[in-house]
């Protein structure tokens, strides 16, 4: 069996914690870890993607964009 801790949280955050319970009975554990289970990304971009993000910002606010229109021109879709 897992150690339990007992913490300390405000009233309104146990409150909001309840409204996010999936049945009366949910443990805050249960809702708690499923929270964290969407907080936490097990996939984090990598230092390349993160780099390749900030180069096509960089491509925005320079002006360096095509529309839609000359990209499917570029490459004769229609």
């Amino acid at each position: 069996m897992q150690e339990a801790s007992t913490i300390y949280i405000r009233s309104d955050l146990k409150e909001q914690l309840t409204n996010l319970k999936t049945h009366p009975r949910e443990s805050y554990s249960a809702v708690i870890e499923r929270l964290l289970l969407c907080a936490i990304d097990p996939d984090p971009l990598t230092s390349e993607e993160i780099a390749g993000i900030e180069e096509s910002l960089a491509d925005i606010k320079a002006g360096r964009v095509h529309t839609e229109e000359e990209i499917m021109k570029e490459f004769g879709v229609e």
